[in-house]
């Protein structure tokens, strides 16, 4: 993207110093605002996914993007916008009021779920929820461009619905403390198995700032194991500041240009990150990716097993299932 030499100057970060924003990254320290890009097809659950939109999967008692909406709210965010596409109604239907099943269930003397109902809604209003159609290219930064429009010179929340979080203190709390710390953008990390590292984007670690915070130069796409600058994974959240969506807005041009390839975030990230400060956080707690079969299972049963209703008659199920297990073992070995 071409700049000013004047505001080239202020953007660059020499090495070993710290974040110094621009003027245009000059923020309220208090992050308000936050994306959700729900408009992904949900192909690797296929055909789960044909008609019920992935985010609408039920994690434990709730469908997976509330898990998301409640994160955020609890971390303070009071505009919540979810980036849509056809055939997503099912999530504007979740969280919009529904008087007449309140009443109905308080009829029928069901006055728990009705509780329950209403209590959907209020989250909404206090996330103050609205919906935007996704338009342009295929790639992760659009929906996020999508709803740049409204962000002002704010930072902003970016969480992908995908990703469920168990932590004593919530994932979005943690990436806003990170950046009421350091002025810049963030990205949430977490360890990971050098072995995996062709799962997920991988950042190059500058320095250690102790504490979990880490300064990066940039991201690596799936490299494979011995190629991996580093031992983290940049998984599902982000705060990202004017400067980031300056650079999606060159990327997409550039499309428009070209009509070839996607328009990723993360490229983005990497692209403001060659000049200026980007860090990382290494969120406490535990995550659970819930975007192909065997993780989301995984994180079906993890809830599920924590729930004080269901994880009795679970882990009775798993008893069953040992014991029968060693009886039929104990059979084959006695057969003549």
């Amino acid at each position: 993207m071409v700049q000013d030499p004047l505001l080239a100057s202020a953007c660059a970060v020499p090495t070993g110093t710290a974040c110094r924003p621009t003027e245009r990254d000059l923020m309220s320290p208090t992050i308000r605002r936050a994306v959700i890009p729900a408009a992904g097809l949900g192909s690797r659950l296929l055909p789960l996914t044909k008609a019920t939109p992935k985010e609408m999967l039920p994690v434990g008692d709730k469908p997976v993007i509330e898990h998301t909406v409640r994160e955020l709210v609890d971390s303070g965010i009071t505009d919540i916008t979810i980036v849509v596409s056809g055939g997503k109604s099912l999530i504007q239907d979740h969280f919009r009021p529904n008087p007449a099943l309140v009443e109905q269930l308080r009829r029928d003397g069901k006055t728990a779920y009705a509780a329950a109902v209403e209590e959907v809604a209020e989250l909404a209003r206090k996330g103050h929820i609205t919906y935007l159609d996704q338009h342009g290219p295929y790639g992760n930064g659009t929906p996020v461009l999508n709803a740049a429009r409204s962000f002002g010179d704010e930072p902003v929340l970016v969480l992908w619905p995908d990703d469920v979080f168990v932590a004593e203190v919530p994932r979005a709390q943690q990436l806003v403390r990170a950046y009421e710390q350091t002025g810049c953008p963030v990205l949430a990390l977490m360890p990971v198995d050098p072995a995996e590292s062709q799962r997920y984007g991988v950042p190059v670690v500058k320095e250690d700032l102790g504490d979990g915070q880490l300064r990066i130069t940039g991201l690596i796409e799936k490299p494979k194991p011995a190629d991996a600058p580093s031992p983290y994974a940049a998984i599902g959240g982000y705060v990202i500041t004017p400067g980031i969506v300056d650079e999606l807005r060159e990327q997409t041009r550039r499309w428009y240009e070209h009509k070839t390839g996607e328009v990723y975030l993360t490229d983005a990230i990497n692209a403001y990150a060659s000049t200026r400060a980007v860090y990382g956080q290494v969120i406490q707690g535990r995550w659970y990716d819930t975007g192909n079969p065997a993780d989301y299972l995984v994180a079906q049963m993890a809830f599920a097993l924590a729930h004080p209703e269901y994880g009795p008659v679970l882990r009775g199920l798993v008893r069953e299932l040992d014991d029968d297990r060693a009886d039929s073992s104990v059979d084959a070995t006695s057969m003549p």
